[in-house]
């Protein structure tokens, strides 16, 4: 099925709507020239329209159908035409495994990080703030925060070492891939499949958000178990692109992150020429408004876990490599029950961003744009006014609105950089949150 949906912001007025194709992991078709794509067979001695035949594989030939993740393109020329790769400088992008500092056992959050005044795209723009993990290995994850005052022009990105999940803060995103574009602003994601060319034009002059770079399995919809066949993020509301190429015989770079480092090549036109394709390796985006949240008719605040919107699986049974979680605007009707999250130490390590609103456990000093860390064991919780806040309130039904966080939870330790410890952003006092709890038992 096609849709067509417009970029959200004002300032892309001029820009015309762009087409979709709907459904998770689906196996899709499109070409962007009529007959571009072979009838009954993906490599034929001579495609169509003089184009080349290539594979993109997101996983090893012989894994399991349902995990299956592959593309055929046809495009203008091989993408193997290339001059070498040479390392280039990684800027603020750390990977896995990370020692460069120790990992304190403590609780972490940081103020929003600032847009650089000097130009910077989205790659200048990356910061990595924790890693887990080994990306070799293929486990574990990265977050970064990028942040952007200009467009990326004649340079194009390709991470070799893992997916990547864009998760906008402030200003839509027009990411042009090699399978087609997609629009992405606040309030949805895009996940652009390990391997897949990409460029991100900025559509409302400047752009922060986060990023969760993930080295294990590719993200998939969670199981819904008691829940029923329906429920949680709808496999329909998922979007992906359809064909379009850019026929430009012009010089551009093209950045590839390949064992943790950044190499670059120049090439002599756009990579992103491919004019149809099919297959299940897509990149794709999703707004997280369509997420049907799920909760307590009766009383007891639920695990988070009712929250997810897509999961990487670990080699262990039911516990994640990294779960995206989100809290998003629902009813709270819970009768005697504390309803914000309660005081935990969890064995998952969990970071978690804000895009807009406040988060119903801290009362102040989690901002959009903000993270907070808590690595496992460490307890954590409602901190004090929104403890006193909630422990009074009367019990009514109650529409929390107007907010939007969400979590990356991940089995592994997450580590953080040198950088993310010696930000001005890193608050200080950040443990104080919990300062001042009374002894109430035994006072008369």
């Amino acid at each position: 099925m096609l849709v067509t949906v417009p970029p959200r912001s004002a300032a892309a007025g001029q820009r015309p709507a762009l087409a979709y194709q709907t459904g998770f992991g689906n196996e899709h078709a499109s070409e962007a020239v009529q007959g571009a794509l072979p009838v009954g067979q993906n490599s034929p001695q001579q495609p169509p329209l003089g184009l080349y035949a290539e594979l993109i594989s997101g996983v090893a030939f012989t894994a399991p159908r349902a995990e299956q993740r592959r593309t055929w393109t046809y495009r203008i020329r091989p993408s193997a035409m290339h001059a070498s790769f040479a390392r280039i400088d990684n800027g603020l992008l750390r990977s896995a495994p990370l020692a460069e500092v120790e990992t304190p056992a403590r609780r972490l959050r940081w103020d929003p990080f600032a847009i650089p005044d000097t130009p910077a795209d989205l790659i200048d723009g990356l910061a990595t703030i924790a890693c887990n993990g080994d990306l070799a290995l293929q486990a574990g994850i990265a977050v970064h925060v990028y942040r952007a005052n200009r467009s990326m022009q004649q340079r194009y990105l390709m991470n070799a070492d893992g997916e990547l999940m864009f998760v906008p803060e402030q200003g839509e995103l027009l990411i042009a891939t090699e399978l087609g574009v997609l629009a992405v602003a606040p309030g949805e994601l895009a996940v652009i499949p390990r391997g897949v060319l990409f460029r991100v034009e900025l559509l409302d002059g400047a752009a922060r958000g986060y990023v969760c770079e993930n080295y294990g399995p590719a993200f998939r919809l969670p199981e819904l178990g008691p829940i029923g066949s329906n429920g949680l993020a709808s496999p329909r509301d998922f979007l992906a692109p359809v064909a379009a190429y850019e026929q430009r015989d012009e010089r551009s770079q093209v950045v590839r992150k390949f064992m943790g480092n950044l190499w670059a090549s120049d090439y002599d036109r756009s990579p992103l020429d491919v004019v149809a394709w099919h297959g299940t390796l897509a990149p794709y985006k999703y707004e997280l408004a369509r997420f049907q949240a799920i909760n307590t008719v009766s009383f007891d605040h639920c695990d988070p876990s009712i929250f997810t919107v897509l999961s990487s699986p670990s080699p262990l049974a039911g516990v994640a490599n990294a779960d995206f979680v989100i809290f998003p605007p629902r009813w709270l009707v819970a009768e005697h029950t504390f309803r914000p999250p309660w005081f935990h130490r969890n064995a998952m390590s969990e970071l978690m961003g804000l895009v807009h609103g406040s988060y119903d456990a801290k009362a102040e000093g989690f901002a959009p744009g903000g993270i907070s860390l808590h690595n496992a064991l460490l307890a954590h919780g409602p901190d004090l006014p929104s403890y006193e806040r909630a422990s009074r309130a009367e019990l009514e039904p109650v529409k929390l609105e107007g907010t939007l966080a969400f979590m990356w939870e991940s089995r592994y330790v997450l580590r953080p950089t040198r950088f993310a410890l010696a930000a001005p952003e890193l608050q200080p006092d950040y443990e104080s949150v919990w300062d001042g709890f009374r002894k109430q038992f035994g006072v008369e």
